[in-house]
């Protein structure tokens, strides 16, 4: 898996989150199904006006949030990866062969607000945001009470199996 992570504003977290962000993705990918050796994937981090101004231009609404997800694969069912011949052109890297999942931006401010508001660590916030985001570039949602349970209920397994818990513990 070739992953990238720009820290724009290369916020200190207190502890390794490019570890971090590798070891929730490939979790993720992995317990997806996904070809994880064949994979890319790029995260960048920012602050809230950087997210604002993302979410302005591409979703049209001018407020930050805490994490922006762009999937590059448009899915008929979640975690297909199946692609077919005629789309391998726009889904993977020309150069590496792998399949470009996409890129995950992070709002580092909205990491340590929100750790504090759940109490909980930022590391804990940052693998939720991560975990989250990485489920939307296999192409699940949460616009239905199902679609969100069922994405809910992956985040939850893989942050248990990675024993990032909600209390704080890790």
């Amino acid at each position: 898996m070739t992953f990238f992570v720009e820290n724009e504003i290369n916020k200190d977290f207190g502890f390794d989150h490019e570890r971090l962000i590798k070891t929730v993705c490939e979790k993720t990918f992995s317990e997806e199904q996904a070809p994880v050796d064949q994979l890319s994937v790029s995260v960048t981090i920012t602050d809230s006006e950087g997210i604002r101004e993302l979410n302005n231009q591409f979703r049209g609404i001018d407020s930050a949030t805490d994490v922006l997800s762009f999937p590059n694969l448009d899915y008929v069912e979640p975690s297909d990866f199946d692609i077919p011949d005629e789309k391998k052109a726009l889904y993977t890297d020309p150069d590496t062969g792998e399949i470009v999942m996409g890129e995950i931006v992070l709002n580092a401010d909205r990491v340590f607000s929100q750790a504090e508001e759940y109490g909980h660590s930022p590391k804990r916030e940052m693998a939720f945001l991560v975990v989250h985001s990485c489920l939307h570039l296999c192409g699940y949602d949460h616009m239905t009470d199902e679609e969100e349970k069922v994405m809910f209920s992956k985040q939850d397994k893989i942050l248990n199996e990675l024993g990032i818990l909600r209390n704080g513990s890790e």
